[in-house]
């Protein structure tokens, strides 16, 4: 019973920090830099016991790539970046450094060994063959790619301490292949044949060192993350407390005058980004640690890039250098809403085991000070109250400190405790099935669900909403108990026990229940 209290503290502390990187869109343009950069902008990161019939004994890990794809956004879509390295970095024994990382590089080719699709254009006789505009030039299905102009391939480097293995996909070939983005329905047909398309580029993979096979997929998926973006961005502009369950409906079910859950709240909802889905088995990624594991993804450029004054299709510019980290990111919204702007890019650039330099947004975080000033009045006339400051009055805030940086004993802390922002899993708890979860996981008696690792159907920017503004001072429900976890008192959180939300609903159903888990991603036309 103690550990579970504790550890469900602990998880709504980390969710607390992550409802500051959520809403945002997760991870979308947090740092002035980055927003420069698109390509190699990450927007979530998941991780969690597979939860897929039958894969009990696997481990899932997703990195999404590319924020705010409209499927229309033609007609060249959405490549990777071919000078960029995007890796996914696993820690199994808590120094906060990667036993195991997963590097990922892309590249670019024409159809036609490079010269690409050409027309005869002009009368017989005096016709010339010229290269057409388009990336496809016709219908493309399951087993017939014939009619793309584009290809885009990706290599898998792992590496394992002082080993570095390319991975080799069934047949012995070196490259794999990234499906083309869903441009629409003339295409591809409808959706269910882009699925099937793209189901051809889910590769089983042998991993060095393993006696279980690996998959591994990267294409276009439907964003996952649900998040009222433009109105919370708009300092806050609505209630944020749960209304009634329908607008009007004065059933008690919420306050009357907060915002009621509605698909419509969700900004995401007709946007796609690039997904990176591995599943490993357990045992390849825990090593000989205690089965509990921190992980995180990154994207890195050449130090330099000049661009060609006569750029052509291969060769646009010269990049050298060594690599330069650009982008991280572990838990959600970190970065939007715990660091603050001074150092947004460095964060992006630093290092888990580097992150004492950024304790201070932990003990004593700004968020709650902002949300007091944008939405008091607000939030004062929805509940009938009349409070001078809704932010907790508790510091430093040690419980976001062994949330955010350390993990908990027994539950999801690593064999050795180096303070450090990494989404931490404990594979050994058993995931819940995807009909079974709570979208607030720990918090909704659900030991699987964010903040042990996050899963795709885990409403973070809820529970972070909560928690930041001291959830964690009042009872909480432990195993049907009310339990208060020690670190402050309701009197330190006079609003902590107010559902607080941005009104844009998210719950496991929404999504798949099968490798890679994410929907398919929404076609360009007709739209």
């Amino acid at each position: 019973m103690k550990r579970t209290a504790t550890f469900l503290a602990v998880t709504a502390a980390i969710s607390t920090l992550s409802l500051v990187s959520h809403v945002q869109a997760s991870s979308h343009r947090e740092a002035p830099s980055i927003t420069k950069s698109p390509t190699v902008d990450a927007t979530d990161f998941y991780l969690f016991n597979s939860y897929e019939t039958g894969r009990d004994a696997y481990v899932t890990v997703i990195a999404n790539y590319i924020p705010l794809q409209d499927a229309y956004g033609g007609p060249n879509y959405f490549a990777m970046d071919p000078a960029a390295v995007y890796s996914i970095h696993i820690d199994n024994d808590g120094d906060a450094m990667a036993n195991m990382s997963f590097n990922f590089r892309f590249s670019n080719t024409l159809a036609n060994d490079g010269a690409g699709v050409k027309l005869p254009i002009g009368p017989a006789g005096n016709q010339k063959m010229v290269a057409v505009p388009l990336k496809n030039v016709g219908g493309i299905s399951a087993g017939d790619s014939g009619a793309l102009n584009f290809i885009e391939n990706y290599s898998v480097e792992v590496n394992s301490g002082a080993n570095s293995t390319m991975l080799s996909a069934p047949g012995g070939a070196m490259q794999f292949t990234k499906p083309y983005d869903f441009v629409g329905t003339k295409t591809f047909t409808s959706a269910a044949a882009y699925q099937a398309y793209a189901d051809q580029y889910v590769y089983d993979v042998a991993l060095p060192g393993c006696d279980g096979m690996a998959r591994i997929f990267v294409g276009q998926r439907k964003d996952p993350f649900v998040v009222n973006l433009g109105e919370t961005f708009d300092l806050v502009n609505y209630v944020p407390v749960e209304g009634d369950s329908t607008p009007g409906a004065g059933d008690g079910a919420g306050f009357p005058g907060g915002i009621t859950q509605s698909s419509s709240n969700d900004d995401l909802v007709d946007k796609n980004v690039t997904t990176f889905a591995i599943e490993v088995p357990k045992d390849c990624v825990t090593g000989s640690g205690n089965g509990v594991i921190g992980a995180w993804t990154t994207a890195s450029l050449p130090q330099a890039r000049v661009l060609n004054p006569n750029a052509t299709f291969s060769r646009p510019d010269v990049n050298g250098g060594a690599l330069v980290q650009v982008s991280r990111l572990s838990n959600p919204l970190v970065n939007e809403l715990i660091i603050g702007l001074a150092d947004k890019d460095t964060f992006n650039s630093s290092q888990p085991a580097d992150d004492g330099q950024f304790a201070d947004y932990v003990t004593h975080p700004s968020l709650p000070a902002l949300l007091n000033i944008l939405f008091r009045d607000a939030v004062n006339t929805t509940l009938g109250t009349n409070i001078a400051d809704l932010a907790p009055s508790n510091f430093p805030r040690m419980d976001l400190v062994n949330a955010f940086l350390t993990g908990v004993a027994g539950v999801n802390q690593l064999a050795t405790v180096t303070p450090s922002e990494m989404l931490r899993l404990n594979t050994a708890i058993p995931a819940t099935p995807a009909q079974m979860q709570s979208a607030f996981g720990v918090a909704g008696d659900d030991l699987a669900g964010f903040p042990n690792g996050r899963r795709p159907g885990d409403d973070v920017v809820d529970i972070a909403l909560r928690v930041v503004m001291g959830a964690l001072c009042h009872d909480i429900p432990v195993a049907g108990t009310p339990t208060n976890l020690g670190y402050c008192s309701p009197e330190d959180a006079p609003v902590g026990n107010v559902p607080f939300t941005d009104g844009a609903p998210l719950n496991a159903n929404m999504l798949n229940t099968s490798f890679p888990y994410l929907l398919t991603p929404l076609a360009g036309s007709p739209n």
